[in-house]
């Protein structure tokens, strides 16, 4: 008899099982909600995800629910197999569990010892651009794709029809009235509840998958870089949590971009920027967790050191007058998803600004989004959007002012803020902040010539030491 697949909670997909009469378990251990304060959204997507995946293996599935996952191991008393898991914490731990066999990771199209030989053969600062090139070429990937024209720099949003509607079941109905009964009991929540939004299984994620290829990609390329639109999903393909959940396999959608590509039904620029981002942007980030050492999370070049204030971790978008960012976080509290741009240009940059402790900043968004991991915070967030990882990652940090906010969103025409004051009582926050920062950092960001040229603008000395006041006395109370 074959031994059990212990399946965690991101790998509840079919691409984590060897065959269909391969016995599993699953585990649900509350102590998962208790050790942080979870989206409550995130917090039903999890378990939904369990409990369905639970009752479509029928009896070759073995539902535990213990306070821990040594306990619910430990009473199994049998050989069993785990998926390498995704998170540096589970595989210590998966380490010490005698009688567990670890596998190799599942879920990526890359290999560990590929990327290791390519980076160490790099000289200077590992690339996404670069490492995209190279695994195209050593995973035939986009060979017969001409290469995206170049684009009109603002764009219009496509109409298309609404992806298939996720339908809850009585699955969902049995994890609200014990998220309901957990709360009540003294877990918390950040977030509210609301409809499930995301798929929790195979069959949801394919179906949004399949609409977003026949409908959505077409367009894909005239979305990049959209702050906002009319549905909220046209800028994303809206399918990281399914991807992160292991609904989803990457390369079957990745094989499936490139069909529509050569059949002529979605145009180049569309494939490229839907196959950089899951390909390029999602193994790059999942193989430098691997890569660097754990110390990545505590470097902190732009010595940020401030704790996130407790409006921005409680997500009280009410207590925000700036619009863009009042937007984003209701989005955040309401749905516990916002699209990249947003992430980077709204709530990333506002943290940047302040010097919010990247860590911190990162453990939000883990926490406080749905598609939220750890594998991909850390980098994107530490690294991309905070700069503080000594370049390791982007070229340049994600800061902008008001006036880049202006341009890529209707946000600032109904804002009582205007986006291109820095000082005054309508100053924009953002601008202000940016201009600030510049100020507090003027030696680390000397060498970025975008920000260094921003910095030979702002030479009067009187106008700098206004803003650093104004914004100092500002704090991180809400804009």
């Amino acid at each position: 008899m074959s031994r059990w697949r212990w399946l965690l909670a991101d790998q509840v997909g079919p691409h984590f099982l060897d065959d269909d009469a391969q016995r599993v378990l699953l585990v649900e251990t509350r102590s998962l909600f208790a050790r942080r304060r979870l989206h409550r959204q995130k917090a039903h997507l999890i378990l939904s995800a369990l409990r369905h995946r639970a009752a479509e293996l029928g009896d070759r599935a073995r539902l535990v629910r213990a306070d821990t996952f040594r306990e619910a191991l430990a009473g199994l008393d049998e050989p069993v197999e785990v998926v390498h898991p995704t998170s540096r914490a589970a595989l210590a731990f998966a380490r010490t569990v005698d009688g567990l066999t670890v596998l190799p990771p599942r879920g990526f199209v890359t290999d560990r010892a590929d990327f290791a030989a390519w980076a160490d053969r790099r000289r200077g600062q590992l690339r996404m651009a670069d490492f995209y090139r190279y695994a195209l070429d050593r995973y035939d990937v986009l060979r017969d794709l001409p290469a995206p024209a170049r684009r009109p720099r603002r764009r219009t949003p496509t109409d298309v029809p609404p992806p298939p509607p996720i339908v809850e079941d009585d699955i969902d109905a049995r994890v609200r009235r014990d998220l309901d009964r957990w709360e009540a009991e003294g877990i918390r929540f950040v977030g509210r509840d609301g409809p499930r939004r995301h798929p929790a299984t195979h069959a949801e994620a394919h179906a949004r998958l399949t609409h977003f290829l026949d409908h959505r990609l077409p367009g894909y390329a005239d979305t990049d870089g959209v702050l906002a639109d009319g549905d909220g999903g046209l800028a994303s393909s809206m399918l990281s949590s399914s991807f992160n959940l292991g609904l989803l396999d990457p390369e079957p959608a990745i094989r499936a971009a490139e069909r529509a590509g050569r059949d002529g039904a979605a145009p180049p620029a569309a494939v490229h920027r839907f196959v950089r981002g899951l390909f390029g942007w999602r193994e790059f980030l999942w193989q430098l967790y691997w890569y660097f050492a754990p110390r990545f999370r505590g470097v902190g070049w732009l010595a940020a050191t401030r704790p996130l204030p407790d409006w921005f971790d409680h997500l009280d978008a009410d207590a925000v007058e700036a619009r863009c960012l009042a937007d984003v976080l209701a989005g955040v509290r309401d749905t516990g998803w916002a699209n990249q741009t947003a992430r980077l240009t709204v709530l990333g940059n506002y943290g940047l600004q302040r010097g919010w402790r990247p860590a911190d900043l990162a453990d939000w968004f883990r926490r406080s989004f749905v598609d939220g991991a750890d594998w991909v915070m850390n980098a994107t967030v530490i690294g991309m959007s905070q700069y503080a990882d000594l370049a390791r990652i982007d070229t340049h940090p994600w800061a902008f002012d008001g006036t880049h906010v202006d341009r890529i969103s209707g946000y600032c025409g109904g804002c009582r803020y205007e986006p291109a004051a820095a000082l005054g009582n309508d100053a924009c926050p953002y601008t202000a902040g940016f201009e600030a920062f510049l100020h507090r950092n003027r030696e680390r960001l000397s060498a970025d010539p975008r920000l260094a040229a921003e910095l030979a603008e702002r030479t009067d000395a009187q106008r700098r030491e206004a803003v650093l006041a104004q914004e100092e006395k500002r704090g991180d109370e809400a804009p």
